[in-house]
């Protein structure tokens, strides 16, 4: 992933934060009581729409990254500090989607002062996948772990988990919202399952700009091609492209994913050199969209996904 930029602003709201957090600047929790909202801050978006599906108006969410940022590089502002100082439970990916524990999120923690009894990262049941630098060494942990369904259900079993633990007094009632939401995401795993199967095999062949769908591939047997592993600033150079347009000619490859968020042109350049076209729709990797958008829930974004894949792949 992009390297972080040097960290800025968080020294610049010192005087903001011993005011959000009390005389001793460190950060109080409490179970809520009663009706009051459990408060969630969640590192970007597919984590809050889950802890919204979970918790519904148990909860009270504040998400960090908002959709079309950098979700690797981000520079909390003044109501995400006021939010993560008073939050009863902080969700975040891990596996490097927050820069690890020297990133961004974790000197926002470390900034507040929270305890570490409210910080959870949704992925330690995960298994890393790693990413190759141009040496063919592995440099980095690939985070794009949730665009693998089966990886949601693990991620939304331990949220559903903890938000049983941190409001007593409402855990029946997330404990059958988080149950429901679960086995919604192990039907669209087996339908994962069920698509990719019929799909021609000579076919299976998934095609993006970024390897960010590593785990996915892997776990249903597609096989992978990408123009760059880590994002750098030479994304798409000539070699990456050359790489590429090679294996295409190699396999035979019929059609080309364009993510919702990358820089079109490299892909456009391997399509003009090829020949083969890319896919109208683009395909979702580091975030769902908007509220209104026709992506804006993890269980749309898994499900487009799918549609995608197996209706060009079939084609």
């Amino acid at each position: 992933m992009k390297k972080l930029r040097t960290w800025i602003g968080l020294s610049l709201l010192s005087v903001f934060l011993l005011a959000a957090c009390g005389d001793d600047g460190k950060s109080e929790s409490h179970a809520p009581t009663g009706d009051q909202p459990l408060k969630v801050v969640t590192s970007f978006t597919i984590i809050a729409d889950m802890a919204r599906e979970i918790g519904g108006d148990l909860v009270e969410v504040h998400n960090l990254v908002p959709t079309g940022t950098d979700p690797h590089e981000y520079e909390p502002l003044p109501a995400d500090i006021k939010a993560a100082t008073d939050a009863d439970v902080l969700f975040y990916n891990g596996l490097n989607l927050e820069g690890g524990k020297k990133g961004w999120f974790f000197k926002m923690i470390d900034t507040v002062k929270q305890k570490d009894e409210n910080v959870f990262s949704l992925t330690e049941r995960v298994e890393p996948m790693y990413l190759k630098g141009e040496d063919g060494r592995e440099e980095e942990i690939n985070p794009h772990a949730f665009i693998d369904p089966s990886v949601g259900v693990k991620m939304a079993e331990d949220m559903r988990d903890i938000l049983v633990k941190k409001h007593p007094s409402k855990s029946d009632e997330i404990q059958k919202r988080g149950d429901a939401y679960v086995q919604r995401l192990k039907e669209i795993d087996k339908e994962y399952e069920e698509r990719i199967n019929d799909i021609p095999e000579q076919k299976r062949i998934l095609v993006t700009s970024e390897r960010a769908f590593q785990y996915m591939t892997s776990h249903y047997g597609l096989k992978e091609a990408y123009i760059w592993e880590i994002d750098t600033e030479e994304n798409g150079s000539p070699i990456q492209i050359k790489n590429l347009i090679e294996f295409i000619k190699t396999h035979e490859v019929h059609v080309l994913f364009m993510e919702s968020n990358v820089d079109p042109r490299p892909m456009e350049t391997v399509s003009n050199e090829t020949g083969v076209r890319i896919a109208e729709k683009k395909i979702y990797s580091d975030e769902i969209g908007k509220p209104g958008d026709e992506v804006d829930t993890y269980v749309k974004y898994l499900n487009y996904n799918i549609d995608l894949i197996h209706d060009e792949l079939t084609k």
